[in-house]
C-alpha cells in the first residue's frame, strides 16, 4: 500500500512539470488555429513567481501517507490518535508540497503597442527565450490567450 501511495505522489509531482505557461509552449487545442499578430515594444520586465496548483490531490496523498505513518505508532487509543494526527499533518504537508512543487518562474511584461496603449501580461519564463527592455516583440492572441514571442 505504501508503495502505491508513494508512486501516486511521485506521478502527481511530475505531472506539475508537464504543463507550461511560457510563450513558446502551445496546448493541443491551440495547434492549427488562427492567431492574431500584433507588434509591441517591451517597456518593463519584472521577475515574478506563478503560484503552484492547489488541488485536492496533494492533500489526499499527503493525508494518506501521514495516516499510514501514524498508524505504525503505538497501540489502542494512542495508535488511533497518532493515525489521525499523522493524517492531518500529512494532508497539510501534501498541500504545501504540491503548491511548491508546481510553482513556476515568470515575467510580468509591460508592452507599448503600436497604437500607443500600454498593457501588461504575465507569462512563464522559458530557457529558450530571453527578453530585454526595448525589444520589439510579437503578441499572439487566440481565444483570449495572449503570448509574447521574439
Amino acid at each position: 500500500m505504501f508503495r502505491v501511495v508513494l508512486s501516486l505522489l511521485v506521478m502527481v509531482s511530475l505531472s506539475g512539470c508537464l504543463s507550461s505557461l511560457s510563450g513558446d509552449t502551445y496546448s493541443r487545442d491551440e495547434a492549427r488555429t488562427v492567431h492574431q499578430v500584433e507588434y509591441a515594444t517591451i517597456e518593463g520586465l519584472r521577475p515574478i513567481v506563478i503560484e503552484g496548483s492547489k488541488t485536492p490531490i496533494g492533500v489526499i496523498l499527503g493525508g494518506a501517507m501521514g495516516g499510514i505513518g501514524g498508524s505504525a505508532v503505538g497501540r489502542g487509543r494512542g495508535q488511533a490518535a497518532a493515525t489521525v494526527l499523522g493524517a492531518a499533518v500529512g494532508a497539510a504537508a501534501g498541500a504545501v508540497a504540491e503548491e511548491m512543487g508546481t510553482r513556476k518562474q515568470g515575467d510580468e511584461i509591460t508592452l507599448r503597442r503600436e497604437d500607443g496603449s500600454v498593457i501588461s501580461l504575465v507569462q512563464e519564463r522559458s530557457p529558450r527565450i530571453t527578453f530585454k527592455i526595448g525589444d520589439r516583440v510579437r503578441m499572439l492572441r487566440s481565444n483570449g490567450i495572449i503570448r509574447v514571442t521574439p
